[in-house]
Protein backbone atom coordinates (compact mmCIF):
# COMPACT_ATOMS: atom_id res chain seq x y z
CA UNK A 1 0.00 0.00 0.00
CA UNK A 2 2.94 2.34 -0.50
CA UNK A 3 2.96 5.54 -1.85
CA UNK A 4 6.00 6.02 -3.35
CA UNK A 5 4.99 8.90 -5.71
CA UNK A 6 5.49 11.42 -2.88
CA UNK A 7 7.60 10.30 -0.25
CA UNK A 8 6.00 12.75 2.13
CA UNK A 9 2.67 12.13 4.50
CA UNK A 10 -0.52 12.40 3.14
CA UNK A 11 -3.84 12.89 4.85
CA UNK A 12 -7.21 10.77 3.58
CA UNK A 13 -10.55 12.63 5.00
CA UNK A 14 -13.62 10.12 4.28
CA UNK A 15 -16.65 12.03 4.48
CA UNK A 16 -20.13 10.17 5.42
CA UNK A 17 -23.35 11.03 6.47
CA UNK A 18 -23.14 10.57 10.35
CA UNK A 19 -18.89 10.35 10.72
CA UNK A 20 -16.10 12.25 9.54
CA UNK A 21 -13.35 9.49 9.32
CA UNK A 22 -9.75 10.91 8.82
CA UNK A 23 -6.17 9.02 8.09
CA UNK A 24 -2.24 10.12 8.40
CA UNK A 25 -0.01 7.94 5.92
CA UNK A 26 3.39 8.06 6.54
CA UNK A 27 6.40 8.27 3.96
CA UNK A 28 5.34 4.55 3.38
CA UNK A 29 2.12 4.76 3.00
CA UNK A 30 1.51 2.98 5.74
CA UNK A 31 -1.37 4.34 8.48
CA UNK A 32 0.35 6.20 11.15
CA UNK A 33 -2.98 7.43 12.75
CA UNK A 34 -6.73 7.85 12.65
CA UNK A 35 -9.48 10.03 14.13
CA UNK A 36 -12.92 9.61 13.85
CA UNK A 37 -15.55 12.54 14.34
CA UNK A 38 -19.64 12.69 14.28
CA UNK A 39 -20.50 14.64 11.03
CA UNK A 40 -22.34 18.06 11.53
CA UNK A 41 -24.84 19.39 9.08
CA UNK A 42 -24.66 22.39 6.94
CA UNK A 43 -21.82 23.54 4.65
CA UNK A 44 -19.75 26.04 6.69
CA UNK A 45 -19.68 22.96 9.50
CA UNK A 46 -18.59 20.60 7.07
CA UNK A 47 -15.50 23.05 6.58
CA UNK A 48 -14.91 23.31 9.99
CA UNK A 49 -15.22 19.78 11.00
CA UNK A 50 -12.88 18.45 7.97
CA UNK A 51 -10.66 20.93 8.29
CA UNK A 52 -10.38 20.37 12.17
CA UNK A 53 -9.78 16.60 11.26
CA UNK A 54 -7.27 17.19 9.57
CA UNK A 55 -5.19 19.06 11.87
CA UNK A 56 -5.75 16.84 14.47
CA UNK A 57 -4.94 13.53 12.62
CA UNK A 58 -1.25 15.00 11.67
CA UNK A 59 -0.53 16.66 14.98
CA UNK A 60 3.11 18.51 14.44
CA UNK A 61 3.44 17.10 10.84
CA UNK A 62 0.81 19.23 9.43
CA UNK A 63 3.48 21.28 7.83
CA UNK A 64 4.85 18.29 6.50
CA UNK A 65 2.03 16.89 4.70
CA UNK A 66 1.95 16.48 1.08
CA UNK A 67 -1.97 16.86 0.21
CA UNK A 68 -5.09 16.37 1.39
CA UNK A 69 -7.76 14.06 -0.51
CA UNK A 70 -11.65 14.05 0.62
CA UNK A 71 -14.09 11.66 -0.06
CA UNK A 72 -17.56 12.79 -0.27
CA UNK A 73 -20.84 11.73 -1.12
CA UNK A 74 -22.89 13.65 -3.60
CA UNK A 75 -21.86 14.87 -6.92
CA UNK A 76 -18.41 16.24 -6.94
CA UNK A 77 -16.18 17.22 -9.31
CA UNK A 78 -12.86 16.12 -8.79
CA UNK A 79 -11.43 18.68 -11.12
CA UNK A 80 -12.33 21.61 -9.10
CA UNK A 81 -13.18 19.89 -5.73
CA UNK A 82 -16.59 21.52 -5.51
CA UNK A 83 -19.48 19.38 -4.24
CA UNK A 84 -23.29 19.22 -4.58
CA UNK A 85 -26.56 18.11 -2.97
CA UNK A 86 -24.80 16.14 -0.59
CA UNK A 87 -28.28 15.72 1.36
CA UNK A 88 -27.77 14.30 4.52
CA UNK A 89 -25.49 17.22 5.30
CA UNK A 90 -27.61 19.94 3.81
CA UNK A 91 -25.10 20.65 1.55
CA UNK A 92 -26.61 22.35 -1.55
CA UNK A 93 -23.19 23.75 -3.12
CA UNK A 94 -19.68 24.25 -1.69
CA UNK A 95 -16.55 24.68 -3.22
CA UNK A 96 -15.14 22.03 -0.52
CA UNK A 97 -11.48 21.46 -2.14
CA UNK A 98 -10.73 25.66 -2.33
CA UNK A 99 -12.04 26.79 1.51
CA UNK A 100 -10.47 23.59 3.27
CA UNK A 101 -7.12 24.68 1.12
CA UNK A 102 -6.68 27.72 1.62
CA UNK A 103 -7.68 27.10 5.27
CA UNK A 104 -4.77 24.18 5.64
CA UNK A 105 -2.41 25.80 3.60
CA UNK A 106 -2.12 22.55 1.85
CA UNK A 107 -3.68 21.42 -1.79
CA UNK A 108 -6.85 19.40 -1.26
CA UNK A 109 -8.17 16.80 -4.25
CA UNK A 110 -12.10 15.90 -4.02
CA UNK A 111 -13.63 12.89 -5.02
CA UNK A 112 -16.73 11.03 -5.23
CA UNK A 113 -16.92 8.49 -1.98
CA UNK A 114 -17.40 5.34 -3.70
CA UNK A 115 -14.36 5.99 -5.61
CA UNK A 116 -11.76 7.05 -2.65
CA UNK A 117 -13.09 3.96 -1.69
CA UNK A 118 -12.67 1.86 -5.04
CA UNK A 119 -8.57 3.26 -4.34
CA UNK A 120 -8.24 2.61 -1.31
CA UNK A 121 -9.81 -1.01 -1.36
CA UNK A 122 -7.53 -2.11 -4.34
CA UNK A 123 -4.36 -0.64 -2.43
CA UNK A 124 -4.89 -2.96 0.45
CA UNK A 125 -6.33 -5.85 -1.08
CA UNK A 126 -3.40 -5.84 -3.86
CA UNK A 127 -1.09 -3.24 -2.87
CA UNK A 128 1.13 -2.59 -5.52
CA UNK A 129 -0.19 -4.65 -8.09
CA UNK A 130 -2.19 -2.50 -9.82
CA UNK A 131 -1.69 -3.17 -13.34
CA UNK A 132 -4.46 -3.93 -15.36
CA UNK A 133 -8.47 -2.94 -14.79
CA UNK A 134 -9.99 -3.78 -11.11
CA UNK A 135 -13.53 -2.74 -9.94
CA UNK A 136 -14.68 -2.21 -6.92
CA UNK A 137 -18.68 -2.67 -6.39
CA UNK A 138 -20.11 -0.81 -3.23
CA UNK A 139 -22.87 -2.34 -2.00
CA UNK A 140 -23.95 0.48 0.77
CA UNK A 141 -26.95 2.22 1.27
CA UNK A 142 -27.47 2.52 -2.37
CA UNK A 143 -25.25 0.87 -5.30
CA UNK A 144 -22.17 2.29 -7.29
CA UNK A 145 -18.79 1.31 -8.79
CA UNK A 146 -15.63 2.60 -8.46
CA UNK A 147 -13.38 1.42 -11.74
CA UNK A 148 -9.50 1.67 -12.10
CA UNK A 149 -7.42 1.55 -14.88
CA UNK A 150 -3.50 0.90 -13.88
CA UNK A 151 -4.37 2.37 -11.08
CA UNK A 152 -5.86 5.21 -11.91
CA UNK A 153 -9.66 6.38 -11.44
CA UNK A 154 -12.17 6.59 -14.05
CA UNK A 155 -14.76 9.29 -14.05
CA UNK A 156 -16.24 9.06 -17.34
CA UNK A 157 -16.95 12.56 -19.36
CA UNK A 158 -19.18 13.41 -16.78
CA UNK A 159 -17.77 12.07 -13.87
CA UNK A 160 -20.88 9.25 -13.90
CA UNK A 161 -19.03 6.08 -14.53
CA UNK A 162 -19.26 3.29 -12.55
CA UNK A 163 -23.29 4.45 -11.45
CA UNK A 164 -24.60 1.19 -12.25
CA UNK A 165 -26.84 0.61 -9.37
CA UNK A 166 -29.04 2.78 -11.37
CA UNK A 167 -29.07 0.63 -14.39
CA UNK A 168 -33.01 -0.17 -14.82
CA UNK A 169 -32.78 -4.04 -15.37
CA UNK A 170 -34.63 -5.89 -12.61
CA UNK A 171 -37.85 -7.73 -13.48
CA UNK A 172 -39.30 -6.71 -9.86
CA UNK A 173 -39.74 -3.16 -11.22
CA UNK A 174 -39.43 -1.45 -7.74
CA UNK A 175 -39.82 2.32 -8.17
CA UNK A 176 -36.25 4.32 -7.75
CA UNK A 177 -35.83 7.45 -5.94
CA UNK A 178 -34.27 8.26 -9.17
CA UNK A 179 -37.53 8.01 -11.45
CA UNK A 180 -36.97 4.80 -13.02
CA UNK A 181 -38.57 1.33 -11.98
CA UNK A 182 -36.41 -1.61 -11.53
CA UNK A 183 -32.81 -0.23 -10.84
CA UNK A 184 -30.20 -2.75 -9.11
CA UNK A 185 -30.32 -0.49 -6.49
CA UNK A 186 -33.53 -1.19 -5.51
CA UNK A 187 -32.62 -4.70 -4.67
CA UNK A 188 -29.42 -5.28 -3.58
CA UNK A 189 -28.03 -2.43 -1.78
CA UNK A 190 -28.51 -2.42 2.05
CA UNK A 191 -31.05 0.11 1.96
CA UNK A 192 -33.36 -2.18 -0.35
CA UNK A 193 -32.31 -5.41 1.56
CA UNK A 194 -33.49 -3.74 4.78
CA UNK A 195 -36.73 -3.04 3.58
CA UNK A 196 -37.09 -6.74 1.85
CA UNK A 197 -36.03 -8.04 5.12
CA UNK A 198 -36.54 -5.98 8.11
CA UNK A 199 -34.93 -7.25 11.43
CA UNK A 200 -34.81 -6.08 14.77
CA UNK A 201 -32.49 -2.94 15.63
CA UNK A 202 -28.61 -3.94 15.52
CA UNK A 203 -28.91 -7.34 13.93
CA UNK A 204 -28.11 -7.12 10.12
CA UNK A 205 -30.21 -7.64 7.12
CA UNK A 206 -28.06 -9.78 5.13
CA UNK A 207 -26.36 -12.04 7.26
CA UNK A 208 -29.67 -12.78 9.06
CA UNK A 209 -31.18 -13.71 5.16
CA UNK A 210 -28.61 -15.72 4.52
CA UNK A 211 -28.63 -17.40 7.42
CA UNK A 212 -32.30 -18.26 7.62
CA UNK A 213 -32.46 -19.24 3.94
CA UNK A 214 -29.90 -21.94 4.60
CA UNK A 215 -32.00 -23.11 7.28
CA UNK A 216 -34.74 -23.68 5.11
CA UNK A 217 -37.34 -20.89 5.37
CA UNK A 218 -39.40 -20.48 2.43
CA UNK A 219 -39.88 -16.32 2.81
CA UNK A 220 -35.87 -16.16 3.02
CA UNK A 221 -35.25 -18.05 0.28
CA UNK A 222 -37.95 -16.28 -2.15
CA UNK A 223 -36.33 -12.77 -0.71
CA UNK A 224 -32.50 -14.24 -0.78
CA UNK A 225 -33.10 -15.12 -4.59
CA UNK A 226 -34.08 -11.93 -5.50
CA UNK A 227 -30.92 -10.10 -3.97
CA UNK A 228 -28.50 -12.55 -4.74
CA UNK A 229 -29.98 -12.84 -8.90
CA UNK A 230 -29.79 -8.51 -8.54
CA UNK A 231 -25.81 -8.47 -7.46
CA UNK A 232 -25.31 -10.97 -9.87
CA UNK A 233 -26.67 -9.25 -12.96
CA UNK A 234 -24.50 -6.04 -11.05
CA UNK A 235 -21.31 -8.41 -11.55
CA UNK A 236 -22.05 -9.47 -14.88
CA UNK A 237 -22.55 -6.23 -16.18
CA UNK A 238 -18.85 -4.59 -14.82
CA UNK A 239 -17.39 -7.66 -16.05
CA UNK A 240 -18.48 -7.89 -19.18
CA UNK A 241 -18.37 -3.72 -19.24
CA UNK A 242 -14.55 -3.93 -18.55
CA UNK A 243 -13.25 -7.06 -18.07
CA UNK A 244 -11.29 -6.50 -14.77
CA UNK A 245 -8.54 -9.09 -13.33
CA UNK A 246 -10.56 -8.26 -10.13
CA UNK A 247 -13.77 -7.55 -8.75
CA UNK A 248 -13.54 -6.19 -5.22
CA UNK A 249 -16.98 -6.02 -3.10
CA UNK A 250 -17.13 -3.46 -0.36
CA UNK A 251 -19.87 -1.81 1.44
CA UNK A 252 -21.97 -2.45 4.30
CA UNK A 253 -23.58 -5.53 2.82
CA UNK A 254 -19.96 -6.73 2.20
CA UNK A 255 -19.50 -7.24 6.08
CA UNK A 256 -21.89 -10.32 5.57
CA UNK A 257 -18.28 -11.15 4.41
CA UNK A 258 -17.91 -15.45 3.26
CA UNK A 259 -21.58 -16.49 3.29
CA UNK A 260 -22.32 -14.06 1.12
CA UNK A 261 -19.62 -14.78 -1.43
CA UNK A 262 -20.54 -18.59 -1.33
CA UNK A 263 -24.08 -17.31 -2.39
CA UNK A 264 -22.72 -15.55 -5.11
CA UNK A 265 -21.05 -17.72 -6.58
CA UNK A 266 -23.89 -20.58 -6.04
CA UNK A 267 -26.06 -18.42 -8.25
CA UNK A 268 -22.84 -17.75 -10.79
CA UNK A 269 -22.84 -21.69 -11.33
CA UNK A 270 -25.88 -21.99 -11.88
CA UNK A 271 -25.55 -19.43 -14.36
CA UNK A 272 -22.26 -20.98 -16.05
CA UNK A 273 -24.10 -24.50 -16.45
CA UNK A 274 -26.11 -22.85 -18.69
CA UNK A 275 -23.56 -20.35 -20.85
CA UNK A 276 -20.15 -21.95 -21.79
CA UNK A 277 -19.05 -18.15 -22.07
CA UNK A 278 -20.09 -16.79 -18.69
CA UNK A 279 -18.24 -20.61 -17.64
CA UNK A 280 -15.16 -19.22 -19.60
CA UNK A 281 -14.93 -15.82 -17.83
CA UNK A 282 -14.12 -17.94 -14.61
CA UNK A 283 -15.79 -14.41 -12.34
CA UNK A 284 -15.75 -16.55 -8.91
CA UNK A 285 -12.28 -16.38 -9.25
CA UNK A 286 -11.97 -12.97 -9.36
CA UNK A 287 -13.93 -11.71 -6.44
CA UNK A 288 -12.06 -10.23 -3.07
CA UNK A 289 -13.91 -8.78 -0.18
CA UNK A 290 -12.64 -5.55 0.76
CA UNK A 291 -11.05 -5.65 4.54
CA UNK A 292 -13.06 -4.29 7.39
CA UNK A 293 -10.49 -3.62 9.95
CA UNK A 294 -8.73 -0.59 8.13
CA UNK A 295 -10.63 2.88 6.96
CA UNK A 296 -10.46 1.89 3.85
CA UNK A 297 -11.97 4.83 2.29
CA UNK A 298 -10.13 7.29 3.70
CA UNK A 299 -6.96 5.82 2.87
CA UNK A 300 -8.34 5.73 -0.65
CA UNK A 301 -8.86 9.57 -0.31
CA UNK A 302 -5.94 10.19 0.48
CA UNK A 303 -4.63 8.05 -2.38
CA UNK A 304 -7.15 8.80 -4.87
Amino acid sequence: MGNDTSRRPLIGIDVGGTKIEAVLLDESGAVAGTLRIPARRGADLVVDDVCAIARDVAGDRLADVTRVGIGTPGQVDSATGRIANVVNLDVTELELGALVSQRLGVPVHVDNDVNAAAVGAAAVVLGEDLDGTVVFLNFGTGLAAGILIDGVLQHGSSGAAGEIGHVPVDPNRFPCPCGQAGCLETVCSGASVARLWPTDDGVPPMPDLIARARAGEQAAGRVLGIVVHAIVDTLQIAAQSVDPKTIILGGGMAKTGEPLVEVIVDELRTREAACPFLKGLDLASRLRLAPFDLPTAAIGAALA
